[in-house]
Formats: structure tokens, C-alpha cells, sequence
């Protein structure tokens, strides 16, 4: 195996070979192998990578191998692409539910101008945009975040 990076990285975020292995998804003891020495899959490097922050290729100081290389580049390339599809699924969900607020906005503003409903109405703009954020917080981290994984597992869910 090339030499890897992974006891600085771990080291510089102050984590143990446990905090790594909870982060990444790992066994401890893969963590203990990878640090060693030992090879591992590319899937298993990119694993530990996302919890480190960094890309495959950044947990090794220099990589001898032309394949391992090539293959390692190629992976970053990959989980790069997978994570702008995600992003760009997760922007999708967001444009659609404040499209939909602004239509419901729109709408009771008009029904209320034109006297068709009470102003009471008014109530049901606050009530989308409060609820319906945390309806629509549940819906991506219950629903949509474990679909995103599944479709697209090199990439990660980001906080906002």
C-alpha cells in the first residue's frame, strides 16, 4: 500500500481510532489496519475520507502505483459528480417548496384583496412557511437524505 496520511489527519482533528470508525462507518480495527499499512478497497478509503474532510487521494502522501493512482483519481472524480447530482436534488426540493409557498402567498393575498375569504386567511401564509419548514425538515432527513445515500453513496448530506 502507499503510504497513507490517515494517522495525521485523525491526530489533527482530535480524534481517537474509535471517533474515526463511529465518523467513517468502519470497524475500529480497519482503522487500526489502514494505519498500518494494510490495503483496503477504494470504497472503504473513500468512507474514511469523507469523515476526514478530505479526498482519497489527500490520505496518502504519495501514490507509487500508476493503477492505484488512476483509480484513486478516478474515485475523487466520481464522488465529486455524485455530490453536485445530490446538491443539485437537494436545491430541486428547496426551489419546490418555497415555489409552492409563493403560489400559497400569492393566492391568499388575492382571495383576501378580492373579499373572498376573511382576513383571517392571512394565517394560512404564516402557518406554510412555519410548519411546513419543519414538515419539510423531517421530509429530508427521514425520506430524502436515505435516498440521496442510497443513489448516490460517495457523496455526503450537507448542514445548512
Amino acid at each position: 500500500m502507499n503510504e497513507t496520511r490517515i494517522i495525521t489527519l485523525r491526530r489533527e482533528r482530535g480524534w481517537t481510532q474509535e471517533k474515526l470508525a463511529a465518523e467513517s462507518g468502519v470497524a475500529v480495527r480497519t482503522v487500526q489496519r489502514l494505519e498500518g499499512g494494510q490495503d483496503a478497497s477504494l470504497e472503504t478509503l473513500s468512507m474514511v475520507a469523507k469523515a476526514l474532510g478530505v479526498t482519497v487521494g489527500e490520505l496518502f502522501t504519495a501514490v507509487s502505483d500508476d493503477d492505484f493512482g488512476a483509480a484513486v483519481g478516478a474515485l475523487d472524480d466520481r464522488s465529486a459528480v455524485q455530490q453536485a447530482q445530490r446538491d443539485s436534488a437537494i436545491s430541486g426540493y428547496r426551489s419546490l417548496y418555497t415555489g409552492v409557498g409563493i403560489l400559497i402567498t400569492f393566492v391568499v393575498i388575492v382571495l383576501v384583496a378580492t373579499q373572498l375569504v376573511p382576513g383571517i386567511a392571512f394565517l394560512a401564509i404564516g402557518a406554510y412557511w412555519a410548519a411546513g419548514s419543519l414538515f419539510a425538515r423531517f421530509l429530508l432527513n427521514s425520506v430524502i437524505n436515505p435516498r440521496l445515500d442510497a443513489k448516490y453513496p460517495l457523496s455526503s448530506a450537507r448542514r445548512r
